[in-house]
């Protein structure tokens, strides 16, 4: 297994992880939008992650014997940013009349955000994130401690 991998497989952890923070700061920043470009309120958007092999089934068609190793880097998998996608819960109706988007009865349609859940998305990827860096610090350290062996 490449030394490597490790640092592969905790970065796309971090970016995807970043993504998911991004969105979710997004949806906390417009939590009170009420027009958006296209004339309704903003709607809140969410992350599909999917996991991915780290490697490819064709860079084991190579001619290489299947070993303890070659099985161990078929079974890895790292995780990805499938989409973002519009999160189609109802928006919420308030009555207030004097509010410039208010329809002919006074009700005005709020963006479908949850700010508790979007707060416990935040820290949800922040725990993640740190996850990730701890992963990757270990990955360094055994590099450092194996090239300290070789001197």
């Amino acid at each position: 297994m490449n030394l490597f991998t490790s640092f592969s497989i905790s970065a796309k952890g971090l970016r995807a992880e970043r993504t998911r923070l991004n969105i979710a700061s997004m949806n906390l920043a417009n939590a009170h939008v009420t027009r958006t470009r296209d004339g309704g309120p903003y709607r809140a958007k969410s992350v599909v992650f999917h996991a991915v092999p780290v490697k490819r089934q064709a860079d084991f068609d190579s001619g290489k014997s299947e070993g303890f190793e070659a099985s161990l880097e078929r079974a890895l998998e790292t995780v990805e940013v499938a989409e973002i996608v519009d999160d189609k819960t109802p928006f919420m109706e308030v009555y207030d009349p004097d509010h410039p988007d208010a329809d002919e009865n006074g009700m005005v349609k709020m963006p479908n955000v949850n700010v508790m859940e979007e707060m416990v998305d935040i820290m949800s990827a922040q725990r993640a994130y740190e996850a990730n860096i701890s992963a990757l610090d270990s990955a360094k350290n055994m590099a450092i401690k194996a090239i300290d062996l070789i001197r």
